[in-house]
């Protein structure tokens, strides 16, 4: 800047800072309290479960190739540091589905209403979150959780046995062993902005997924 910049100039810039300052701020309490809610729900739906092999559900990437292992930070669709945006975040639930290493993935999204949180499970229902997390209030989210897992796989079982798998089409689910082309039951691979309101009649980019290997930390 020269030396004989006005003032005001300097003011504006200033004013520039400090309000992407603020911005950023609002945007890291965003994502905290979004991490919050998904840990939440990690936890209270595993406990849900009541798996007696250990863990059950994990949080992983909500699209592109995932293993069944603690993503941290890269379980949600922004970044934890740097410039960040304030909008929805999306993050992977992982839910194990044998007494092995297999995994189902279904896509959550988090958007602020109010004061409160709307969770939404991608081609799915959603619902109400408040902060302080308490797990006792969500019993009936895991429900939705669990049924809405069961219903997909009542669909698809139904559909083998009409000769009609190949018909049908959803997003929000796919598998951490995939070894082909994915089918059509996974977000877009290419996943940026899962926030579009569009995002349910996305065309489905096809990649392959790698094999989910044993999980190195099965407790609970």
């Amino acid at each position: 800047m020269s030396e004989d910049a006005k003032p005001e100039t300097v003011r504006r810039f200033d004013e520039l800072i400090d309000r992407a300052a603020l911005y950023q701020e609002l945007a890291k309490e965003n994502y905290d309290r979004v991490r919050r809610i998904a840990e939440g729900i990690r936890a209270g739906f595993c406990a849900y479960l009541a798996s007696k092999d250990g863990i059950c559900v994990r949080l992983v990437p909500p699209a592109g190739p995932f293993q069944p292992r603690d993503y941290g930070d890269e379980a949600f669709s922004i970044p934890p540091r740097g410039f960040r945006h304030i909008g929805p975040i999306a993050f992977g639930l992982a839910v194990r589905v044998t007494h092995g290493t297999d995994w189902l993935r279904m896509m959550v999204v988090c958007v602020k209403q109010g004061e409160h949180f709307e969770v939404s499970i991608a081609d799915g229902p959603s619902a109400e979150f408040d902060l302080p997390f308490n797990e006792a209030d969500h019993q009936e989210f895991y429900k939705l959780l669990f049924d809405h897992v069961l219903s997909w796989l009542d669909d698809r079982i139904e559909l083998y046995k009409n000769g009609d798998y190949g018909s049908k089409r959803t997003i929000g689910f796919d598998f951490s062993d995939e070894k082909a082309l994915g089918d059509g039951l996974h977000p877009p691979a290419g996943l940026v902005n899962p926030f579009h309101p569009g995002l349910s009649d996305h065309p489905i980019e096809r990649s392959p997924f790698v094999d989910g290997p044993k999980d190195e930390n099965q407790t609970s």
